[in-house]
């Protein structure tokens, strides 16, 4: 059993902590919150301390590890009943076993001296990356006032804040603030969860909220990456995250209902690739002035804040970008040149798995795509399925150029 403290840094070596930043920056921004969306924010934290404190690499199977949480808030009933969706919501996204029990005791959020409530249409989470550029930009042009909200992560800070200035009204940024007693477990899938509740804590503090309205969260992703399809028969969809797949969407949607959280998720790009995305793009003038300054690697850090060119979030933004066409991809990626015959860029494997993805689509879709669509939570399964094809034409025509095919 591990201690784990919320909202504050507890014992420094002896107690893993997670949240104590959202603390001060709620009392910061002066944020009226829903109290059923702080209690959601501290069950995000104690996944995602639960996951990151935990290897993979120690379980039987060297992947799916089985978690026993139990989470004091403010209030234990609501989120008893709702114990088992929260679990096979998060057996999805993370492809871990997940138990929960609740108690009572769980931290109130602060009071703020001077309150503030943005009279303002959404909230949308803006990452640094890419498609979350695309969707603020988009809902700018539609007349939306937008508070931004951000997830602290090196190196993409500052294209967070540059964004948020030119596109949104207003800008939250928080830190998770997560310290583990050990190596930190670097897949930790449930990082996705605790963005979500971010952005669903900051509608709250929406007027419109506390005018007993309905509030949205824009999650703006392209559909390829959300849905994540597995390449090869080999390959697992768990290798990136499914942040914005809709199975995983639905899970938190029938939270957030059934504990009387009234705020809606929207993905308005779920059936777009991300090419189309750039093309459809109401702003191409400020589009192409940002677009290759967003971050889009999976491996960013690992690679000194540079885009390493070659996992698959850089191949599906390298194969975007080529079929967009409007400006040169000047992108600094670490393996630039894929079609090279060494192991350095044709035979690793996101390259080797992608071009082999592209071949066998081509000669039979239907049995390349497998049940990656087959869950009942998917909706619009021939639209996602024609998506997922023009994806696949995409990165095709990427290989080509790149000579890998």
């Amino acid at each position: 059993m591990q201690r784990v403290v919320l909202f504050d840094t507890g014992k420094p070596g002896r107690d893993i902590h997670a949240g104590a930043d959202v603390m001060r920056q709620v009392k910061r921004y002066g944020m009226v919150v829903d109290a059923m969306a702080w209690d959601f924010v501290a069950i995000a934290l104690a996944a995602f301390a639960a996951d990151s404190h935990s290897l993979r690499s120690d379980s039987p199977d060297g992947w799916t590890r089985e978690f026993e949480l139990t989470v004091a808030v403010q209030f234990p009933n609501v989120w008893n009943e709702l114990a088992e969706e929260l679990a096979r919501t998060l057996a999805f996204l993370s492809t871990d076993r997940w138990n929960f029990r609740f108690v009572p005791g769980g931290n109130t959020p602060p009071v703020p001296r001077k309150p503030v409530k943005p009279e303002l249409d959404a909230a949308v989470l803006l990452s640094g990356g890419l498609d979350s550029l695309i969707g603020a930009l988009d809902l700018a042009a539609d007349g939306k006032a937008l508070l931004a909200v951000s997830k602290l992560v090196r190196g993409d800070a500052e294209h967070q804040r540059e964004y948020a200035e030119r596109i949104c009204k207003s800008h939250r940024v928080f830190n998770d603030s997560t310290t583990t007693l050990r190596r930190a477990e670097s897949s930790q899938r449930t990082r996705s969860l605790v963005f979500i509740s971010f952005g669903v804590l900051s509608a709250t503090s929406l007027a419109c909220y506390h005018r007993q309205q309905r509030a949205t969260l824009y999650l703006c992703e392209n559909g390829f990456i959300a849905i994540n399809p597995p390449l090869t028969e080999l390959r697992l969809g768990s290798l990136s995250t499914r942040t914005a797949h809709p199975v995983f969407l639905a899970g938190v949607a029938r939270v957030l209902a059934r504990s009387g959280i009234h705020v809606d998720i929207e993905n308005p790009y779920r059936h777009q690739t991300k090419g189309e995305m750039l093309a459809a793009c109401q702003d191409q003038e400020t589009l192409a002035k940002l677009a290759t300054g967003s971050t889009s690697c999976g491996r960013f850090l690992k690679f000194g804040y540079r885009h390493c060119g070659r996992c698959v979030p850089c191949q599906v933004r390298r194969a975007s970008i080529l079929a967009w066409g409007r400006v040169e991809d000047d992108t600094v990626y670490v393996h630039d040149k894929l079609g090279l015959n060494d192991e350095e860029n044709a035979g690793f494997d996101d390259v080797r798995a992608m071009a082999m993805a592209t071949v066998a689509a081509k000669a039979d879709f239907g049995r390349w795509l497998g049940n990656a669509l087959g869950s009942p939570d998917v909706p619009d399964r021939p639209a996602l399925r024609h998506m997922l094809g023009r994806g696949i034409d995409e990165l095709t025509a990427l290989h080509r150029e790149l000579g890998v095919l």
